[in-house]
């Protein structure tokens, strides 16, 4: 397993999973209830971290951290085809129904 990116919360470490996820990785999130502990424990060692199970997928993993971090944020919203529910315009995949946007 490889770690891949340590998320400033965990909403941002469940939409980074996911995305990997949808490119047909295997994920998964250490540290998700953590943050309870932080000031007993150093602050460094309870963000969240998205890990991945096989090296084999490090580089096309690597590719999708990256482009998660530039993604512009853009106030919009655009609504799924399939199930016709409004998301944020800088969403990927909807929230509702999992549909490429």
């Amino acid at each position: 397993m490889i770690r891949v990116y340590q998320a400033a919360n965990l909403p941002q470490a469940y939409l980074l999973a996911g995305l990997l996820r949808h490119a047909g990785i295997t994920v998964r999130i250490f540290n998700e209830n953590a943050q309870g502990g932080m000031g007993d424990i150093p602050f460094s060692e309870v963000y969240p971290e998205v890990w991945i199970e096989n090296a084999a997928d490090f580089t096309k993993a690597n590719a999708l951290v990256e482009a998660f971090e530039k993604a512009p944020i853009d106030k919009g919203s655009v609504f799924c085809r399939a199930c016709s529910e409004e998301n944020p315009a800088n969403f990927e995949l909807c929230w509702k129904c999992g549909m490429s946007l």
